[in-house]
């Protein structure tokens, strides 16, 4: 149970990361599921809740299922259609969230307090009432997760089907594969599915995602789909596996059209990974994810490492955040979420005064390295904290202005690239269309 003392989020950043750190409660749950997307116990291994838009275009998946939201101090309110969050002894924050502008408390200037925050339901697609030609419906196909689309290719990952068990401790894949979503997934469907998520939805990522298999096999399961999404779709494509022990493995990837590679490292220090992941430390280990890490950082537009704060120190956090950066990765730093069903669904999660020096630290880490951070169009992210959003948990958050600004030039030259690529994609489909 989360128990820290209520503090006043100033940033839509800061009220992000403490939804994040203790939820919130749900007035209405039926008029959230009517307005919005379907909210799932558990989803994405490591995520469930309820999907909002803060200002600013901030996006959380804010928790409400689980036991530690007790003591939370945010509610979820309902009237007249709109939705909006109020706070227990309610304060202000800025209504300012574009990403290069000033975050501050704006009751200095008069604007009109944030508590109750208007916020926005992300409507459920269209799409995910509809059926693939094969006949399966879409959301169990792929879903929303923020403003991109998300899959779960392949089996089950490995470790869940160990006897004994071998699973991540925190992860919950093994208890939504074949539920709320199908555990094997026709390469047709899912391109369907990003094709109709790209015209509908304004998708311009979609992220695939595979656990261990065995032999080494979670690459060629999502090379199919990795070629089919390339050839078809012309959206980013992102890939997280477990590391291969071919690293040549990840040069073919790139060829293929591959844009975001991303491992799941988890913790810094091995005996906390040998804890919490024992399927993982005896398949893989720290080194095998260093190595990978290692060769794709030059390589890929972006990679990612993955780590968990708030379950081992968090000393061993900002070494993992130091490392990632130092060659190249992003690191992408998930705050512990005690799911319910899982073997730490009885852990506390952890309090936002602990998470607010991790993040800032993660900005300034990768400002410190010039990594391209927050450059790929329209991909907002509500279950992780995204590096150019703690910017505004820095206690100098306009520093790195030669730097900011350079990034704010990538953003531009990358919108134009990746438009070119939709027009290029556009025209290939429209070559291959069969005469009428």
């Amino acid at each position: 149970m989360n128990t820290a003392p209520d503090f006043e989020p100033d940033t839509p950043a800061a009220l992000k990361l403490d939804l994040l750190c203790k939820g919130l409660h749900v007035d209405d749950v039926a008029a959230v599921e009517a307005a919005g997307r379907p909210i799932r116990r558990t989803r994405a291994g490591m995520a469930s809740g309820v999907d909002l838009i803060l200002p600013g275009e901030t996006h959380v998946n804010a928790p409400i299922l689980e036991r530690w939201i007790t003591d939370s101090p945010y509610h979820l309110r309902h009237k007249d259609g709109s939705f909006f969050v109020e706070k227990r002894g309610s304060g202000l924050v800025s209504q300012n969230g574009d990403s290069d502008a000033p975050q501050r408390d704006l009751t200095k200037n008069g604007t009109r307090p944030l508590f109750p925050c208007p916020v926005t339901v992300p409507p459920q697609p269209a799409w995910y009432e509809a059926r693939t030609r094969s006949g399966v419906p879409m959301k169990r196909v792929a879903v929303m997760q923020g403003s991109y689309l998300a899959a779960y290719v392949g089996p089950a990952c490995q470790n869940w089907l160990d006897e004994p068990r071998r699973n991540c401790k925190f992860c919950s894949v093994g208890l939504n594969l074949g539920r709320s979503e199908d555990e094997e997934k026709r390469v047709s469907d899912l391109v369907e599915v990003a094709c109709r998520a790209r015209d509908e939805t304004g998708v311009t990522f979609v992220h695939m995602n595979i656990g261990y298999q065995p032999d080494h096999g979670a690459i060629d399961l999502v090379e199919p789909y990795v070629k089919a999404l390339r050839d078809e779709t012309g959206l980013l494509i992102g890939v997280q596996a477990p590391p291969h022990p071919d690293l040549e493995r990840y040069d073919a990837l790139k060829r293929m059209g591959v844009n975001n590679i991303s491992f799941c490292l988890e913790f810094w220090t091995e005996e906390e990974l040998q804890r919490t992941c024992p399927g993982k430390y005896a398949r893989s280990g720290r080194e095998d994810f260093v190595r990978a890490i290692e060769h794709c950082a030059p390589m890929f537009n972006t990679t990612n490492g993955e780590i968990i704060a708030g379950i081992e120190p968090i000393e061993a956090t900002l070494e993992g955040i130091d490392w990632i950066t130092s060659v190249g990765a992003i690191p992408t730093v998930c705050i512990f979420r005690p799911l319910t069903g899982t073997d730490y669904e009885d852990r506390p999660s952890p309090t936002y005064e602990s998470m607010k020096p991790v993040f800032a630290h993660l900005w300034e880490a990768c400002m410190r390295h010039g990594l391209p951070v927050g450059i790929a169009p329209n991909v907002k992210v509500s279950i992780v904290m995204l590096p150019e959003e703690c910017r505004w948990l820095h206690a100098t958050p306009n520093a790195f202005p030669f730097k900011r600004a350079k990034l704010a030039l990538m953003r531009t030259l990358f919108g134009a690239y990746f438009r070119r690529r939709l027009k290029r994609a556009g025209k290939n489909r429209a070559s291959a269309a069969p005469a009428e």
